[in-house]
């Protein structure tokens, strides 16, 4: 490998991530890189988080997001609270101003591994979201899986988190929907123009969700922070929880609070795995010998 960089490999309530050190780089990582790096049992992961020098005034760091299939992402909580575990490590710092596709994001370290986003304001417009046709109320929006009579899944929330989320609301345990065959036909279908995270979520106590996430460029997710946003929003909007929300996930619990400034702050765990360097452009890698 001639051109090295570190990397780690964390997760954060289960959403497996890599957060790549591309400070002082000019090229970004590549979608090759990422779809290698994606394929092999060591380094997979949802989404790769890549550090680089700021481009704006006022900021900490450009976050560069990739999905596993190369494809580069708006947001990703989950990843964000990854990035502060990571320089609260190298430095004294615990408060970090990140610019992403998304916009900018202003982090905190509550404690050791434990991070609070401030992920920015919910965007319910059906244009801003985007949906390709007009609906006034995108609390439900007519979008449905299964028999017209008797739908399996059917009229979701749709909004945006800086990328596209619908959620469908259920009565039943979660687990008993397949939601992976379900989950690339709505990401794909062409109400969504740049294609959606689709979530499943049940009210399971007060104030409390339960959820599972396809996540739009990855699959299956063990956690997603954008989308436990967009659950916990949705849930308050539709009148079905207050505004502080535990959503659990199958990878760990997130908390949620819907400001009355309309900015929804997200609270959860982060995990450090281990550490290496690897090549940003063809995704070579090679684990830390402290590590192994």
């Amino acid at each position: 490998m001639t051109n090295q960089v570190p990397f780690a490999r964390m997760n954060g309530a289960g959403n497996e991530i890599l957060v790549v050190d591309m400070r002082g780089q000019s090229a970004p990582v590549t979608p090759e890189a990422a779809v290698k790096l994606a394929s092999q049992t060591e380094t997979k992961f949802d989404q790769i988080m890549a550090i680089h020098d700021p481009r704006v005034n006022g900021t900490d760091n450009y976050i560069m997001i990739l999905n596993n299939d190369g494809s580069e992402a708006q947001a990703c909580g989950n990843g964000t609270r990854c990035v502060v575990s990571a320089l609260t490590a190298e430095t004294d710092r615990d408060t970090f101003t990140f610019q992403t596709l998304a916009g900018i994001l202003n982090a905190r370290e509550i404690r050791e591994n434990y991070i609070c986003v401030d992920m920015g304001e919910p965007v319910f417009d059906w244009d801003k979201i985007p949906l390709a046709e007009e609906f006034a109320d995108t609390t439900k929006i007519e979008l449905q899986i299964g028999p017209i009579d008797a739908p399996v899944l059917h009229s979701p929330s749709a909004m945006s988190m800086g990328n596209p989320h619908a959620v469908f609301w259920v009565k039943n345990d979660v687990w008993s929907y397949d939601l992976e065959l379900f989950g690339p036909l709505l990401e794909n279908h062409p109400i969504f123009p740049e294609k959606a995270n689709i979530s499943i979520a049940q009210v399971s106590a007060e104030n409390e969700l339960t959820m599972r996430t396809w996540e739009r460029g990855v699959g299956l997710t063990q956690a997603c922070g954008s989308a436990a946003c967009a659950g916990a929003v949705s849930a308050a909007r539709t009148e079905r929880t207050g505004r502080n929300v535990l959503v659990h996930m199958p990878g760990g619990d997130l908390s949620l609070e819907w400001k009355d400034n309309n900015h929804i702050f997200m609270t959860g765990p982060t995990e450090w795995e281990w550490s290496g360097m690897l090549d940003p452009q063809t995704g070579d890698w090679v684990r830390d010998e402290s590590d192994k």
